[in-house]
């Protein structure tokens, strides 16, 4: 364990600075000169420079994968198709989110019978507004349609979240820890969104800088940052409840003063509350939002069992659950092996209550909830501290057999997090 990572816990006072890690020779962020540009690409360019060449690996054999068999040409242009291989980068969520930025809302409950599972027609009210938002403000400025914008958003919105990532990290375990993080997230099970039209990059943006900023005691940021994570998705409400907590519990031992963390308190949670509240109040149900949800696409929270019993129907090779998907089922399975010890490496670090919060909530939200079971992979891609226990754990590993060691998943990734992910499941 490193020397920093014993000084900030779950117990010491949320937020407070971390002494940066100096075994790693690099410059001390809270030395860095946020103005000198060239101070900050030597802290970040590193660790942006190693994401790009593993997602662009694992987006390289994603294509060749695709235009290798040409199932894509078959299916669906909403359900992983398109007239060429990466039309399929924009199918399924993105069908909808491209629909948004072209047209807008319109909030409706329509019956649908006929149906055992599925009580109302889909409705574009069940996705959040930031991303089409941004997708639309985009394509307005460069004059890309709703596909080039939305994947714009979500590359750029990627590297961001990787710098997040890799500013968190090197808090806990030094500037090494920080790009092997920001690896490690570009290569996790689910990660083939990052580059698609999804929102998934963008909020994990959004909630790794407002964890770093609660980390480093900038409590308005992170009450803006939270906020704005709330417009983006609803699993934003286990980042709404860290920063709360963590506000809270400075706010009562008077660490940080009294209005900062109080402000971070009060603004956290109202993206989230305005969009469900306007979605009601345009359907004319104040809880629209989650009949819609349960109603037309079958998610509801259910305290884990759909993820129990489809557990136990994936192990003993039982393939007639609900949107059942062999490949990507067993890839979820994997990852639920993997998860405790990533859990364990992760608190091992003492990390800060924030992060603590964040990743318990986030898990349980992700296992708790009935959904497509091969969707394990995706929502628990925000959970980015899980990649932080492993990347302290790889610092001390020498460069070049880092090189080796990643290799095989750079290229593994255009598989298991895209292909698999696109065309053999449903993200």
């Amino acid at each position: 364990m490193s020397t920093a990572s014993s000084t900030e816990s779950s117990s010491a006072e949320p937020g407070a600075p971390t002494p940066p890690v100096t075994t790693d020779e690099r410059p001390d962020p809270d030395r860095t000169a946020p103005g000198r540009f060239g101070a900050l690409m030597d802290r970040f360019a590193p660790a942006l420079g190693a994401y790009a060449v593993v997602k662009a690996t694992g987006l390289t054999v994603f294509m060749m994968l695709l235009a290798h068999t040409g199932d894509y040409l078959k299916k669906d242009p909403g359900r992983g198709g398109g007239a060429q291989p990466w039309d399929v980068l924009g199918t399924w969520d993105g069908i909808w989110y491209q629909r948004i930025a072209e047209n807008g809302y319109d909030p409706q409950l329509i019956p649908l019978h006929g149906f055992p599972l599925a009580s109302y027609y889909e409705n574009s009210a069940a996705f959040f507004p930031l991303y089409p938002w941004l997708m639309r403000l985009v394509g307005a400025v460069t004059g890309l349609g709703p596909y080039g914008s939305g994947i714009a958003v979500s590359v750029l919105a990627s590297f961001v979240a990787a710098a997040g990532i890799f500013a968190v990290a090197e808090r806990l375990g030094g500037w090494r820890a920080g790009v092997i993080a920001a690896v490690v997230w570009g290569l996790f099970p689910g990660s083939g969104v990052e580059w698609a039209v999804y929102s998934d990059s963008l909020f994990v943006a959004l909630s790794a800088w407002a964890c770093y900023c609660v980390m480093t005691r900038r409590w308005v940021a992170a009450g803006l940052l939270t906020l704005a994570a709330g417009l983006n998705r609803p699993t934003a409400a286990a980042l709404i409840a860290a920063v709360s907590i963590a506000a809270l519990v400075a706010l009562v031992r008077r660490t940080d003063g009294v209005r900062r963390p109080l402000f971070a308190m009060l603004v956290t949670p109202w993206g989230l509350l305005w969009y469900v509240a306007w979605v009601g109040y345009r359907m004319g149900d104040w809880g629209g939002y989650f009949k819609l949800q349960r109603g037309a696409w079958n998610r509801y929270f259910d305290w884990g069992a759909s993820t129990f019993r489809t557990i136990l129907d994936v192990v003993t090779g039982h393939w007639n659950f609900w949107q059942s998907n062999p490949a990507p089922d067993l890839i979820a399975i994997a990852l639920l092996i993997a998860l405790p010890g990533l859990l364990v490496l992760f608190l091992r670090l003492r990390p800060p209550l924030v992060l603590v919060v964040y990743t318990l909530l986030t898990i349980f939200t992700a296992l708790s909830s009935n959904q497509i079971f091969d969707n394990i992979s995706r929502y628990l891609l925000p959970a980015f501290p899980l990649c932080i226990g492993l990347a302290v754990a790889l610092r001390r590993v020498r460069t070049s057999s880092l090189i080796g060691l990643f290799a095989m998943p750079a290229i593994a990734a255009g598989w298991y997090a895209g292909y698999a992910l696109f065309e053999l499941g449903i993200p």
